[in-house]
């Protein structure tokens, strides 16, 4: 009797458990994924071999160095223009001289009572005397007159104030010469202000031929 009432029990407990894994089957498919990831081998953190942390480590060495050897190059670079190029402002400055010396030399060249005297000439004799010192001292400290009368304009060292009209001179060519341009060692400190040829209007050329041509009838 014992034995049967056992056996009873022990069905009566697997029909249970059943009941119990057939009435939610959303939480037996939970359960049974977290049985199966919880199985499942979790994946090692490689760590990096000596080797690797030594490249690593020469790799970061060389970026320093390479970006000193840069900061040091534009340092230089920097320095040379300080030196080459200081007295840049200066420069242009100090060409307001030579402006003033020309424009005095124009004034006393349009004096009426002036013309033809000795007092004029002498003037003009010494103010030209400053003028070339002047340029001379220039020079030696790099700073040259640009070259422009019978050249090709060069929009790098010349900047054009008007056009004249010339048949001849090739067009563009520089006739006339403004104020001069001046540069300092390979860099330009002012342009040259200039006038330069033109070929003769179309309209004149017509303007000509129609005379020749009422003469004619």
């Amino acid at each position: 009797m014992e034995k049967e009432e056992n056996q009873n029990n022990t069905s009566v407990d697997q029909n249970q458990d059943t009941l119990n894994e057939t009435d939610n089957p959303e939480e037996n498919l939970i359960k049974e994924n977290t049985k199966e990831t919880s199985q499942e081998p979790k994946e090692e953190i490689k760590e990096p071999t000596p080797e690797e942390k030594i490249a690593e480590l020469e790799d970061k060495v060389a970026r320093t160095f390479a970006e000193m050897e840069n900061q040091r190059r534009r340092f230089e670079k920097e320095k040379e223009d300080a030196f080459e190029y200081g007295g840049y402002s200066f420069a242009k400055e100090a060409l307001n001289l030579i402006d003033n010396l020309d424009r005095s030399k124009q004034v006393l060249e349009n004096d009426n009572k002036l013309k033809g005297s000795d007092a004029l000439s002498k003037a003009l004799e010494h103010l030209e005397i400053i003028k070339k010192d002047l340029i001379s001292i220039f020079e030696k400290n790099n700073i040259k007159p640009i070259d422009s009368l019978n050249k090709k304009l060069d929009p790098n060292f010349h900047q054009a104030m008007m056009e004249i009209e010339d048949d001849t001179k090739e067009a563009g060519t520089i006739i006339q010469e403004i104020q001069k341009g001046f540069t300092i060692k390979d860099r330009l400190l002012r342009p040259s202000l200039v006038g330069v040829s033109k070929k003769v209007t179309k309209k004149e050329e017509k303007t000509e031929e129609n005379q020749e041509n009422s003469k004619n009838k």
